[in-house]
């Protein structure tokens, strides 16, 4: 039998015992609209399903996992309002949808890999599945939830009695003009199934259905991809905290009165990073991407860490102080452990015991994993173990690879610190004649050091760039500055 799992479940407003209600977990995640980069705020909600999803399979659970890619249907108001995030972002950057979608799918991709998130099952996309959604729609017509408008087919909420018990909504105190805008729908918590082209212009993205040319509503979407792939109920739905009010309550209520069915047993969400005091957002023009971070040599790798310092169910401030923080905490950890040998020492007693003495020494750091993905306590199970001289080395590297198959860090990996080429460009270009008889760790330290040098002499910090000249010297480094701005640097 394996540990047992708990996770915080939004619908039941507690922590529960997870137990899958089919031979494989069925992981639905709420993808990207891709109409611009993804974010880190975004990028943290991947981050913990990550964490999610490694944790099923080190508990023995073969997982399906679903992550779609929203490329139509996503207006600029969540209420059904508005132009199509992707044809006004399209728009603005002279590219067809077709484009953008293609382009930022990409960047989303390597934005996944990136941050060693294991890969999806399937990443669907939406336009590719019109006809699951049309069929959807068609169902619910049959069944009596659908009215029609001068500009769509709307689900009728006030036909689905459980709508609005996911989030806690009162129906009856939201009023037409204050947080929802009406327009021709009959009640303010209905949401469009399907909408029709404008008539006085010609969408990129429009198909034939049987209301007329138009395109989905976003929340149909993700209840027609998901149902096409795994069975219901699912086992876990995921996404942001965001989410839950609008679109997670809308897609429960549309998948539940389509098939009669429970949509999902968990769900599971994750909160805001958050800058200058709001959530990071797209919209609000406060957001950092991932390349920016690696602009300022920050290793996605180092951020991923940073977001274990917070429970994914509880918001993180970002801060460039954190950041700094988290690489540098990243990096230390990567040190301790390349002092350690992978290799067993025959005279240690703990040599034959290996396979037996890694649960045990990780059981603090499991049962934190365990315990809703507490990623902080998680973490500092780890430190300790790394820092405990009673464990043999050999012992505590091979414990150390072990926690990394859920934590992602690559910490065996060895260091990826900036490359020499990352910092080309800051304050003229580092050139290296030589490398000596330095370890790589040695070597990519040597680097990092070097090129805070030039940032300090391309600030005339002179006391800090001398400083760091004589930081050098204790590895054997020798820096000679030329007349370029450039550096050489021997060791």
């Amino acid at each position: 039998m394996p540990r047992p799992l708990y996770l915080y479940n939004t619908a039941a407003r507690a922590k529960e015992l997870f137990a899958p209600q089919h031979d494989t977990v069925g992981l639905y995640c709420c993808g990207p609209t891709v109409y611009n980069y993804a974010h880190i705020g975004n990028l943290r909600t991947y981050i913990f399903e990550d964490i999610l999803k490694r944790a099923l399979l080190s508990l023995g659970y073969p997982v399906r996992h679903i992550l779609n890619i929203t490329d139509v249907g996503h207006l600029v108001s969540d209420a059904d309002a508005g132009e199509d995030k992707m044809e006004k972002s399209a728009r603005k950057e002279g590219k067809s949808v077709w484009e953008l979608a293609a382009f930022y799918t990409q960047k989303f991709m390597e934005n996944l890999h990136d941050l060693n998130i294991v890969q999806a099952d399937l990443f669907p996309k939406a336009t590719d599945h019109i006809p699951q959604m049309i069929a959807m729609v068609r169902e619910l017509e049959t069944r009596g939830f659908t009215y029609r408008t001068d500009d769509g087919i709307y689900f009728d909420t006030t036909k689905f009695p459980a709508y609005g018990e996911f989030a806690r909504l009162d129906p009856d105190s939201i009023r037409p003009g204050e947080r929802v805008a009406m327009g021709a729908k009959r009640s303010p918590t209905d949401f469009a199934l399907w909408k029709f082209s404008p008539k006085s212009s010609k969408r990129q993205m429009e198909w034939e259905s049987p209301w007329g040319v138009g395109f989905p509503g976003w929340h149909i979407e993700c209840s027609a991809m998901s149902l096409a792939y795994l069975p219901q109920p699912i086992d876990i739905h995921a996404g942001g905290s965001d989410h839950v009010r609008i679109h997670h309550t809308n897609e429960i209520a549309q998948s539940e009165a389509a098939t009669g069915r429970k949509f999902v047993r968990f769900w599971l969400h994750g909160e805001f990073l958050v800058i200058d005091r709001a959530k990071m957002a797209k919209s609000g023009g406060n957001f950092i991407t991932l390349d920016s971070l690696k602009n300022e040599h920050i290793p996605p790798l180092a951020y991923r860490l940073f977001c274990f310092s917070a429970h994914y169910a509880s918001p993180l401030t970002y801060s460039p102080e954190g950041i700094k923080g988290a690489k540098a905490s990243y990096f230390n950890l990567l040190r301790s452990l390349a002092g350690t040998s992978d290799v067993a020492d025959p005279g240690d007693p703990a040599t034959n015991y290996y396979p037996e003495a890694i649960p045990r020494i990780l059981d603090d750091f499991y049962q934190a994993v365990y315990d809703d993905l507490n990623m902080p306590k998680a973490m500092a199970a780890l430190w300790e173990i790394v820092h405990d001289e009673t464990i043999p080395p050999g012992l505590r590297r091979a414990a150390a690879g072990k926690a990394d198959e859920i934590l992602g860090l690559d910490l065996l990996a060895g260091n990826p610190q900036p490359s020499l080429e990352e910092f080309a460009g800051i304050s003229g270009p580092i050139r290296v004649y030589s490398a000596g008889m330095l370890t790589d760790l040695q070597k990519r330290e040597i680097v990092t050091k070097v090129g805070e040098r030039q940032r300090a002499r391309g600030d005339k910090n002179w006391a800090a760039a001398d400083s760091l000249r004589q930081e050098l010297l204790q590895f054997g480094a020798i820096v000679k500055d030329l007349s370029d701005g450039s550096a050489e640097v021997t060791f």
